[in-house]
């Protein structure tokens, strides 16, 4: 039987976060997630799938990038391809689809929550990885041996909610030494919908003062602080809860 996966949805769009933001993108969405976020946005993909083997998964990219054939921006060849989910990691099949896309020429990026060992990632893939901040509810969950394995062309990303997650989020980028490791990218929590919301996730610490948009932006400014703001570019062009996007 060929290798398979479990996925809950494959589609074009552009990227919409990290330093490719704004870059046409195939996302293949893997089933499952062992953590449950207090801000999470795809609940949906907590259990929603169908199984699907490899070969089915790297025909349904080939037709969706089928388009730009030959066409690139410097180094890299259009479109990129994402794996996200949930938790892609939590499905050891996801590391030979990585391997199959790389040596097809892709540029393959994966997002993952960084509650999972990355070491094994094929090293052509480009890691953003979260490093959960505590109003996520999950930061005790955070691996703090993968930042061993990061590389120059690896991403960590931040979703800062509070006054107290920025307060962490300082704190961690001078105690490890972050900036000198690879791009660092902060996103606001945008917040669910009540159709987003979902019954499993964690509450916010009851203690935690919420943060806007722009206050985070004005005390990155303020702080100086090495990092890359990013908005979500999905979210602005098309409704938030929209899927497929």
């Amino acid at each position: 039987m060929a290798e398979q996966l479990v996925v809950n949805e494959i589609y074009l769009s552009l990227q919409g976060e990290s330093t490719f933001a704004g870059v046409p993108c195939i996302f293949v969405r893997l089933t499952g997630c062992n953590l449950r976020c207090s801000y999470c946005d795809t609940a949906y993909a907590f259990a929603e799938g169908a199984r699907r083997s490899l070969p089915e998964i790297l025909a349904a990219v080939r037709e969706l990038a089928a388009g730009y054939a030959g066409m690139g921006i410097p180094g890299h060849r259009l479109p990129l391809v994402e794996l996200t989910g949930g938790e892609p990691l939590l499905q050891p099949n996801a590391l030979p689809l990585m391997r199959a896309l790389c040596d097809e020429g892709f540029t393959v990026l994966i997002e993952t929550s960084g509650a999972l060992d990355i070491a094994h990632v094929d090293p052509r893939v480009r890691r953003i990885m979260d490093l959960k901040c505590p109003s996520s509810g999950e930061s005790g969950r955070n691996r703090w041996e993968n930042l061993a394995h990061l590389r120059e062309t690896d991403e960590i990303k931040f979703v800062i909610g509070t006054r107290e997650d920025y307060a962490w989020v300082r704190e961690q980028i001078t105690r490890h030494g972050l900036a000198a490791v690879c791009p660092l990218l902060c996103s606001w929590v945008q917040p669910l919908r009540p159709e987003q919301q979902h019954p499993a996730l964690r509450p916010v610490p009851a203690d935690h003062t919420p943060i806007s948009r722009l206050e985070l932006v004005e005390r990155i400014i303020a702080d100086h602080l090495p990092v890359r703001f990013q908005a979500q570019l999905h979210k602005i062009i098309w409704a938030p809860e929209q899927r497929g996007v």
